[in-house]
């Protein structure tokens, strides 16, 4: 299995790429945004991305964008292919693209949100820790990204100061060792918390 910084020449795994990203949101029932080809052949052309490959079989990929004048970037889109799951590739793919985030924007924050237990767990293992959204980038566009997450009207609804997603931030000028450590059960207390929220309204 190679995990290399994608390029152009890997251009012909932009649908493949959008397809697992559509199926998995479906699959997990789960809010994920949806990525279309032209939008992943970009991330492929400025080498912001890294693409695991078995041989020339696809088998998972993760991107980088750059918002707020190159103050924050976002490790975004990660995704496995399902005959590659539950064999630890997640999080190969997590640590590559956070290492290449910092080899090319040193001095910028990274952060990303996610609502799935597993990533926040790889995340705050690389240092991040989470945070309310207003510590996030204030970028307009980035958060247009998330029109189309089943869950924007959470969203939009409480004026982008929290959704089902956790916001997780990595600042390079903190040490991973000023931060309390979190646990399993802690980051399941705070996803259920958030659905107890929102959920349950949304059955009454």
């Amino acid at each position: 299995m190679d995990i290399i910084v994608a390029n152009e020449s890997h251009f012909k795994y932009a649908q493949i790429i959008s397809d697992t990203i559509t199926e998995s949101a479906k699959v997990r029932g789960t809010g994920i945004a949806q990525r279309t080809p032209e939008y992943i052949i970009k991330r492929l052309e400025n080498a912001n991305a890294v693409i695991a490959l078995d041989g020339e079989k696809f088998a998972g990929f993760c991107y980088i964008e750059v918002w707020g004048n190159k103050n924050f970037v976002a490790n975004s889109g990660l995704i496995v292919h399902p005959d590659y799951r539950k064999q630890g590739l997640a999080k190969k793919i997590k640590k590559a693209i956070f290492e290449l985030s910092k080899q090319k924007f040193p001095d910028a924050k990274i952060f990303g949100i996610t609502t799935g237990l597993a990533v926040m767990k790889m995340n705050y293992e690389l240092g991040y820790k989470p945070v309310t959204f207003s510590e996030l980038t204030d970028d307009p566009e980035f958060w247009k990204g998330c029109q189309t997450c089943k869950n924007f009207d959470i969203l939009t609804r409480t004026e982008r100061n929290m959704c089902l997603c956790t916001g997780m931030l990595y600042n390079p000028n903190t040490s991973k060792t000023e931060s309390k450590r979190l646990n399993g059960k802690a980051f399941q207390r705070l996803k259920r918390i958030k659905e107890n929220l929102f959920l349950k309204k949304k059955a009454k």
